[in-house]
């Protein structure tokens, strides 16, 4: 791995009326293999900023803001739901002409990249699954509770809304980290700054209320990873407060091919142990095989 930061740029390209903001590394070889990186959760692409300075010298790494998130613009009347985020992020790939590569999911970014393999199966040469959940048992008591709340139920909208606080941000990145001190207020401090922005709570509420039609879909992600059989890495913290470890061994149920790596920590393992689930990811890509593409 690269000593230095890797050189990132900054974008911004239309799709279907939405102003997607991406980010970019610029690795010294115009071949590099590509992994995509699908943010969680109340985060955006910034979330993978130390990874891409680790890793963008060797592989192209691409790391999109999904609507409703960072800093992406979507127009007024924008659906909120987790069909239109990957239809976003489906268009975003197609017009970047990005037609194999790794996939890295995280949180809600598994939903998104699930939708699209189910798409473009020829798009996905390997997935990297850090807490980015696609089974029933990982799914814990408190995910659960919030997959209860429907629209119009009372008090469900102020629940949800409740999460969405400096306190419920701050939250999903301390709790089950050992020693909270190793991770930088600059993360939950960044998200709640897009949190609060006009229109984005809505959004937000929007898509927790949309989140049940992921958990209807688990069966045929699973199908899909069974049909497929892509390389998998699985890096996952085990004391994610929403998704629990039994959701990482539950992969190996339709890959048991698959590396799997616990971390003890929270949801956001980036944070606190990146130093070792980079050089997993790094050793991972080098096995994968891509084909030569070129910028």
């Amino acid at each position: 791995m690269s000593a230095s930061p890797a050189r990132t740029a900054h974008r911004h390209v239309d799709v279907d009326g939405v102003r997607v903001f991406y980010r970019e590394s610029l690795p010294d070889r115009a071949d590099a293999p590509v992994l995509l990186l699908l943010h969680g959760f109340p985060s955006g692409s910034h979330q993978f900023r130390r990874l891409i300075d680790v890793l963008g010298s060797r592989y192209r790494l691409i790391a999109p803001d999904c609507p409703g998130f960072g800093h992406t613009e979507a127009p007024e009347g924008f659906t909120y739901t987790f069909d239109r985020l990957a239809d976003i992020t489906e268009g975003l790939l197609q017009r970047l002409g990005l037609d194999r590569f790794v996939m890295y999911v995280f949180d809600f970014g598994a939903p998104v990249g699930f939708r699209i393999a189910e798409r473009h199966p020829e798009w996905i040469a390997g997935l990297v699954v850090q807490n980015g959940n696609a089974y029933e048992e990982g799914l814990s008591e408190a995910a659960r509770g919030l997959l209860a709340l429907t629209p119009g139920t009372p008090g469900a909208e102020d629940a949800v809304r409740d999460i969405l606080t400096l306190g419920g941000t701050r939250g999903q990145y301390e709790t089950g980290v050992r020693d909270p001190e190793l991770i930088a207020p600059d993360g939950w401090t960044l998200d709640q700054h897009f949190l609060d922005l006009p229109g984005r709570k809505e959004a937000q509420v929007a898509l927790f209320f949309d989140y049940p039609s992921n958990v209807e879909r688990y069966p045929a992600w699973q199908a899909w990873l069974r049909e497929h059989t892509p390389p998998a890495l699985i890096a996952w913290g085990s004391h994610d407060p929403f998704f629990p470890e039994p959701g990482a061994h539950a992969y190996l149920r339709d890959l048991p091919d698959a590396e799997l790596h616990l971390f003890d920590t929270g949801h956001f393992a980036l944070e606190t142990h990146l130093a070792e689930i980079a050089p997993l990811i790094a050793d991972f890509l080098d096995r994968v095989p891509l084909p030569v593409t070129r910028r």
